[in-house]
């Protein structure tokens, strides 16, 4: 295995907070990249004061910060906005989340920023993209998966749409960013030229939609809540006699011919009601009330047995400590604990793993402004006396 990461030798500068492009700052910097971040002196990325601490520390920031270098700067600041500008042609990427508009009015947008670095690639993100009617909305990834689509298929047709969780379409987004990132930087790498990318929360979100856009523009069909599987073939969570949960999917006819067998009616694929892609989704009912009274009617290792003996794809529903307990998350290393200023922090590791140059954690968030002075000296050359000055007057 190769101790080289694929990203390493490329500068990116972070300017946000929060989850999306922290997350697409965190997915580079596991992979090589030396990604500096900025914080509002004083207060730092909102992400610091949200969900559980510790002795200070946040859990959702020190997992979605790792591996950076975080300084203080006030972007609002002349001054705080000269050390971008300084900064901006020794880096080759940007990452930002501020409003359509925000960076413009500091001299920080993309026009003024491709002039000091025509190589430069920068990824914007927002909640509505930079351009339409909604462009100024606010937002975070409720907003986007409610705009997007993905809130009004997510729970059981006869109860309100409920919200999915973690918030993906943040990490989504972040990921998506990342791909940009990594397709703007061959394109620079082949051309020179750098460019700027426009990501949007309830972008991502629509983009994982499956087929429901095509039917909808095709056959003017909305696709609803509720439990069935795609055309009808079916699958969901089910409660066994121990008062467990299994999850299982039977989106194939050779599958759908499997869960019969195991449900004891080995005939029903014959069934007209249940032999094509028209009727099945009318009559899907039956079998599901069938499969819910086999797993009602078992303890949960006996169904996980059975579902295995079929080779139907299937899991527990798994909470975190399941999860911790799990062989198979052990076996793929896929827990990890990463230094921290309080000790350990168990975090997941990083995916997806590459077998000549994989990714890896060095450190999780660090505390606000841990490498302040190491950026102003490092990169920009700044001495003692410059940073002190900066630190007076609030800048850093």
């Amino acid at each position: 295995m190769d101790t080289r990461r694929p990203l390493d030798g490329i500068r990116v500068l972070e300017l946000a907070q929060v989850v999306a492009g922290p997350f697409c700052g965190t997915l580079m910097a596991e992979f090589g990249a030396e990604v500096i971040k900025t914080e509002m002196p004083g207060k730092g990325d909102d992400l610091r004061r949200l969900g559980p601490s510790e002795d200070g520390v946040s859990y959702w920031f020190a997992v979605d910060n790792r591996n950076k270098k975080l300084m203080t700067l006030d972007l609002r600041t002349s001054k705080g906005q000269e050390i971008v500008r300084r900064l901006v042609p020794k880096v080759d990427v940007v990452l930002e989340n501020f409003r359509p508009g925000v960076l413009e009015k500091w001299g920080l947008g993309w026009d003024a920023l491709h002039a000091l670095n025509p190589r430069l690639i920068m990824a914007r993100i927002t909640a509505f993209g930079q351009t339409g009617p909604l462009r100024q909305g606010p937002g975070y990834a409720a907003i986007g998966s409610a705009f997007g689509g993905t809130w009004y298929l997510s729970g059981h047709a006869d109860r309100p749409p409920a919200r999915p969780t973690p918030v993906y379409p943040d990490y989504l987004t972040g990921l998506f960013t990342a791909f940009g990132v990594m397709a703007a930087l061959r394109h620079r790498d082949a051309t020179g030229e750098g460019q700027w990318i426009d990501a949007a929360l309830y972008e991502s979100a629509f983009r994982i939609m499956e087929y429901t856009t095509t039917f909808y523009g095709r056959q003017r069909v909305v696709r609803e809540r509720g439990g069935l599987q795609h055309a009808g073939w079916p699958g969901g969570a089910f409660e066994t006699q121990d008062r467990r949960f299994i999850v299982f999917t039977a989106p194939a006819q050779h599958l759908f011919e499997r869960l019969c067998v195991m449900l004891g009616e080995p005939d029903l694929p014959k069934d007209p009601r249940f032999a094509g892609a028209s009727e099945r989704p009318k009559h899907i009912d039956v079998v599901l009330d069938m499969a819910a009274r086999w797993f009602a009617a078992r303890p949960f290792d006996k169904a996980m047995a059975e579902l295995h003996t079929h080779d139907i794809p299937h899991s527990p529903i798994m909470s975190m400590a399941d999860i911790f307990a799990d062989p198979h998350f052990r076996a793929r290393e896929m827990i990890v604990d990463v230094p921290s200023e309080i000790g350990p922090l168990p975090q997941p590791a990083v995916t997806p793993k590459l077998s000549r140059t994989p990714g890896r954690i060095t450190h999780a968030g660090p505390a606000l402004g841990r490498h302040t002075d190491e950026v102003l000296k490092g990169v920009l050359g700044m001495s003692d006396v410059e940073i002190a000055a900066l630190r007076a007057d609030g800048v850093v």
